[in-house]
């Protein structure tokens, strides 16, 4: 006996973890074993604080973590269930969603016929349109989620806009109001002072020495664009919609998650080869040196976007000569988006080994390495205890200048058609499409302009971010 899909209820799901999903649930427990271990350690605490204590740094990491957040939604895959067998089991949908789908699902379904232009009410362009009595007319068709609560979208649509602003405005201050008593309660109850008098110190930012007018700032201008997209995006199409119809605005959200599994799983697949390599060519010299120093010279010569190329054909032919291996195209797509990691990854550690490898020429020759080989400390030991401590500063500076890189090679790569697969949402696979669509008449320029405002935001806070981490981790600009 089968029933409807309304009766069941929405908590019955079958997980659908990708291999991506891992490697990014791994990757935060890691990051949670890093703060658990900094904050019992004040050597590591002490750069955080002097990070989190300049307001461009701050303001770039709210941002992050807000980025950091979406993708994270979007990594929590599932398969809802559609009815049930006649044996009575539950029968599960082939298409996998996340989270994040569920959270924007009016995003996801208004899909419109094609083109239309950001906040539209109409098609981009004109069609044959059939009247009652039969007459054919050409015309800008209406949209048929754009604007369609409104009985006259051409006259009302405006003044529709401009009041659900000023209400998005209005919940958000009220938001950021019970957002700023909070802060204020916690740190009163926190040092046992009177809420006033941590308004005031809160304001002058001299509670804790943090920036807290940035914190609440960038929070409010976060909690204003949550609140303009909950009243603006689910009745119009915010950055219109692409060739079939896909709202913009929801591809460029989605296309998150991307940006962020290309910059920090490659950078996970990188550090090994580079730390492992770079300190040993270092600090055992003579042939093992000559042997890294020759295996990482031959691979900065090759073009790295030809080898690049090269490899992800080699993956591509893989995939399509085992059509059974996958089950559903999510996942043929995810096992693409891993393998352009490990290229990645595997291409672009031999500048940080370089780096390694000087600095470990430098601190071999240091007194405290002297002595500990003088007493027989093991070789392991002194790398370990050592060496890896007193040039993490320099690997965890790279990794966050090499994120913002990463993150436009991705771009790069699916432009030329050899990154992530076309099925999969990306910033490049966006801009690829905005190719051809720069190229009609008339333009369909809000899909390039959507992925490049994103990518630019994303990437821009990353530098930013970047240059306070390495302004507190150099032992040379610390001071």
């Amino acid at each position: 006996m089968n029933i409807t899909s309304n009766t069941i209820a929405w908590w019955q799901v079958m997980p659908n973890v990708l291999w991506t999903d891992w490697l990014i649930y791994l990757l935060l427990i890691a990051v949670g074993v890093f703060v658990y271990h900094a904050r019992r350690h004040e050597h590591l605490r002490a750069p955080w604080r002097q990070i989190l204590r300049r307001r461009l740094a701050m303001s770039s990491c709210i941002i992050l973590l807000s980025f950091a957040t979406i993708g994270m939604l979007d990594s929590i895959h599932f398969r809802q269930a559609t009815d049930l067998r006649d044996d009575g089991s539950l029968r599960y949908s082939n298409e996998s969603v996340s989270l994040f789908d569920q959270l924007v699902l009016p995003l996801k379904n208004n899909t419109e016929k094609t083109y239309s232009a950001p906040f539209a009410t109409q098609l981009y362009s004109k069609e044959n349109i059939e009247a009652a009595d039969g007459s054919v007319s050409r015309d800008y068709p209406k949209l048929k989620y754009g604007g369609a609560h409104l009985d006259n979208a051409g006259r009302d649509a405006s003044k529709d806009i401009q009041n659900r602003i000023v209400t998005a405005t209005w919940h958000a201050a009220l938001a950021i109001v019970l957002l700023t008593l909070l802060f204020a309660i916690w740190q009163s109850m926190k040092n046992k002072t009177q809420l006033g008098c941590v308004l005031l110190k809160m304001w002058r930012g001299e509670q804790d020495g943090l920036p807290w007018k940035t914190v609440i700032t960038t929070l409010g201008s976060i909690i204003l664009l949550i609140f303009l997209s909950r009243e603006l995006a689910t009745v119009y199409h915010v950055f219109g919609t692409d060739k079939v119809g896909q709202d913009v605005f929801y591809l460029t959200l989605k296309s998150i998650r991307t940006g962020l599994v290309i910059g920090t799983l490659t950078t996970l697949i990188m550090l090994p080869f580079a730390i492992m390599l770079g300190i040993m060519a270092g600090y055992f010299r003579g042939w093992v040196d000559d042997l890294i120093q020759y295996i990482y010279t031959t691979l900065s010569s090759i073009p790295s976007v030809l080898l690049i190329v090269a490899a992800v054909l080699m993956i591509q032919v893989l995939i399509d000569n085992n059509p059974d291996a996958f089950t559903t195209l999510q996942q043929r797509a995810d096992v693409k988006l891993l393998a352009l990691c490990f290229i990645l990854g595997i291409t672009s550690w031999t500048g940080l080994c370089r780096l390694l490898r000087g600095e470990s020429l430098k601190l071999r020759e240091a007194d405290y390495i002297q002595a500990a080989q003088a007493f027989g400390v093991s070789n392991f030991k002194i790398i370990t205890r050592h060496i890896l401590p007193n040039v993490m500063h320099i690997v965890l500076i790279l990794v966050v200048l090499d994120f913002s890189g990463l993150v436009l090679a991705e771009a790069v790569l699916s432009y030329v058609g050899v990154g992530v697969d076309p099925s999969m949402i990306s910033w490049g696979n966006m801009i690829n499409g905005a190719r051809l669509e720069m190229a009609r008449e008339p333009v369909v320029w809000w899909s390039l302009m959507a992925a490049f405002i994103f990518m630019l935001l994303l990437v821009l806070t990353a530098n930013l971010f970047a240059d306070a981490v390495r302004d507190a981790f150099d032992p040379r600009l610390r001071n």
